[in-house]
């Protein structure tokens, strides 16, 4: 199994703390999505990462879609048996997707577009969906404990990817946000190696 993936994406960061977390073997390949790669667009018309192969050729793609393969490659380690409780990382996860979402469409506003054509509006917009997010997961973060879930891996890479693009923009009032990553990473030590990061 291979991880098209770059060192910069939450969503690529996600996948391989779960593949990682799931006892997976696996490898990983930097890819620049930029450059439109071959190795990449053969496997996904998207040319998105991350991009999961299989020896056989079979891709999987779209990060939750990877974490649903995960799941059951795994025989259900990453998602809880229990439906309710299911029903609950599943959200969190794609909250915690949203966010990021909202981040990535902020930042690159800015990279794609002349200072002339930048639309604030668009990215206010964003940035209120960011702060409503932050301050629901801050009064709602999850129960961590060894038995980790696919939201709790969406959730450290979101916070991670926070701290390295946005650093000093969003802490404020969010202590508990914050800090949540020293005690998943008590439960996950692999997280430094695997968070976001340049």
């Amino acid at each position: 199994m291979k991880i098209l993936y770059s060192p910069t994406s939450p969503y690529s960061s996600k996948v391989r703390m779960a593949a990682n977390y799931c006892d997976l073997a696996f490898t990983e390949e930097l890819v620049d999505v930029y450059s439109d790669p071959s190795q990449l667009l053969e496997v996904n018309p998207l040319g998105k990462i991350p991009t999961l192969l299989e020896e056989d050729g079979v891709a999987v793609y779209d990060s939750r879609a990877i974490m649903q393969y995960l799941d059951r490659k795994s025989g259900r380690k990453l998602f809880p048996r229990n439906p309710a409780k299911r029903s609950e990382a599943e959200k969190l996860e794609a909250l915690c997707d949203g966010v990021m979402d909202a981040l990535l469409a902020i930042r690159f506003e800015p990279m794609f577009h002349a200072p002339e054509k930048i639309e604030q509006a668009w990215i206010d917009r964003q940035w209120s969906k960011v702060v409503r997010a932050l301050d629901h997961l801050n009064a709602n973060l999850p129960r961590t404990s060894k038995n980790l879930h696919g939201g709790h891996f969406a959730l450290a890479a979101l916070v991670a990817y926070l701290g390295l693009r946005f650093e000093g923009e969003w802490e404020r009032g969010r202590s508990k946000l914050k800090n949540w990553p020293d005690k998943f990473s008590r439960f996950f030590p692999e997280f430094e190696k695997l968070k976001p990061q340049v």
